[in-house]
């Protein structure tokens, strides 16, 4: 740019003087002097007025691809992928692949690819052949044709039925997807990569499998023999951002009111069970209550397959196991419920009570672990209560019905209840107290309830969380952490 202007200056000085102005004209070529004024341009042609836009009529788009040539191109570019695939394998050494980095893998692959796709003279164009790289990185890094939909963070849940056949639910809807694999045998790889990488397995002798994704995602397959049309692979997704009870709040989940007093029962150190369907958010809704918990308690969580997302620093996570090949080596539920009451936890947290570890779970929170908490597939509060009492009795625990009840009113302090209404909008219906015991009744009384107000013009549901006006048998437990007048506000009463 310097030197441009140099230059330009030096052409300047170094021209001719101008001769005196004549009559005849200047010859276009004859260099004008800095001095004189240059010639005026000649004024332009007024621009066409742009065409006006009829809004109404039809706008021109672009044709519709037919079915048949779509399919054709799609059928072209399997084939040149599962080719190309081929020829990668036998090409590379995926044991000296895997110690580099992703994106060098990426980077390698592509260049192999484009020299397999130059050997064996595929016509390919630049979005077909870097759709061909994609996938084949998927297939090798990630999960295949579930990588788009695992990028997505608007799926709650990914249903794969079989090789051709995959489902995703949005927003509470269920929606048929696009998405296909190869063929069973792809599927199945992918099944297998997922158990493999938490220490477990699927194949014909052991067809049920319940895993996780790095990301605490929960995978559950069912392969064949059992599944009869292919591999059965359902992973409930977690959000990449964990969400708080704030967002629930915003969610329109729960009201400002109502999570204030669940905050309060955490911190207070209550026992908390979360009853709900399948689906209904209780996992989420788990995660949310312990974002009260103080950062210095000790908290060991017992899982399945580990999902929960605490926020806390001092937390030991346990999972079972599920027998060898031999058929032995199990560790469930009630073996971890036990082994964590000699770990020093100040909260035990049990990712779904569903057998004999309720009764080890009550006791721990009858001993001085207070704060526990957990979730119990059930329809309504009284519904959790005697989902209680059958598990404890799947134990082969000789206890009268009274003196179950009896531990299970001591040691529950609050059930929510969660539900999934029929628009598909996930809401906690019930905040309910137990009391104590009346004869051979537990006592319960209900502190917030959700109250169904009609539909609106899209058939969403509209409703609102409303108090009791009870006040609850936790107050004087707010009093000792100082929280009874936050704790009076939100119910809407005064605080003597």
């Amino acid at each position: 740019m310097f030197g441009r202007r140099n230059a330009q200056s030096d052409t300047v000085s170094k021209a001719p003087p101008t001769p005196e102005p004549t009559p005849a004209p200047v010859a276009p070529s004859t260099p004008v002097s800095v001095a004189e004024p240059a010639p005026e341009a000649p004024p332009a042609p007024e621009p066409a007025p742009l065409p006006e836009i009829d809004e109404d009529a039809p706008q021109e788009t672009a044709p519709d691809i037919d079915p048949d040539e779509q399919k054709r191109i799609n059928e072209r570019l399997n084939d040149a992928k599962v080719a190309v695939f081929s020829d990668l394998l036998e090409a590379v050494d995926l044991g000296e692949l895997s110690k580099l980095l992703p994106d060098q893998i990426r980077e390698e692959i592509s260049d192999m690819v484009g020299e397999i796709i130059i050997m064996r003279n595929f016509v390919l164009g630049v979005d077909e052949q870097q759709q061909i790289i994609n996938e084949i990185c998927d297939d090798i890094l990630g999960l295949g044709p579930l990588e788009p939909l695992l990028a997505r963070d608007d799926i709650a849940d990914i249903m794969v039925n079989g090789a051709d056949t995959v489902y995703i639910e949005t927003d509470g809807k269920i929606e048929l997807t696009d998405v296909k694999f190869r063929d069973n045998a792809q599927l199945m790889n992918i099944c297998q990569r997922i158990v493999t990488a938490v220490g477990r397995r699927v194949d014909e002798a052991s067809p049920i499998c319940d895993a996780r994704l790095m990301d605490g995602s929960r995978v559950n397959v069912i392969a064949p023999p059992l599944a009869i049309d292919g591999a059965a692979l359902t992973i409930r997704k977690f959000k990449k951002d964990k969400l708080r009870l704030r967002d629930l709040v915003a969610f329109k989940s729960i009201s400002p009111e109502a999570a204030t007093v669940l905050s309060i029962a955490s911190q207070c150190r209550c026992n908390i069970l979360i009853s709900g369907g399948t689906g209904s958010g209780k996992t989420t809704l788990l995660n949310c209550m312990t974002e009260f918990i103080e950062p210095g308690e000790r908290i060991i969580t017992c899982e399945d397959a580990a999902e929960l997302q605490l926020q806390q620093p001092h937390v030991v996570r346990l999972e079972t196991r599920p027998p060898n090949l031999e058929g032995i080596g199990e560790i469930t539920m009630r073996d971890l419920v036990k082994n964590c009451l000699r770990m020093r936890p100040e909260r035990i947290i049990v990712g779904e009570v569903r057998g004999p570890e309720a009764f080890d779970l009550l006791q721990a929170m009858n001993t001085g672990h207070d704060g526990s908490m957990g979730t119990v597939h059930a329809n309504n509060p009284r519904e959790a209560i005697s989902r209680v009492e059958n598990m404890i009795a799947m134990g082969g625990f000789n206890l009268p019905a009274k003196a179950m009840r009896e531990q299970i009113a001591s040691a529950i302090h609050i059930i929510i209840q969660a539900q999934r209404l029929r628009d598909g909008s996930r809401r906690i219906t019930h905040i309910t107290e137990v009391v104590g015991m009346e004869g051979d009744v537990v006592i319960l009384q209900d502190l917030f309830l959700y109250e169904f107000m009609g539909e609106d013009e899209n058939n969403n549901i509209l409703g609102e969380h409303r108090p009791t006006g009870m006040r609850p048998k936790f107050w004087d437990k707010a009093r000792y952490y100082g929280l009874e007048g936050k704790l009076a506000e939100a119910l809407q009463m005064p605080e003597n």
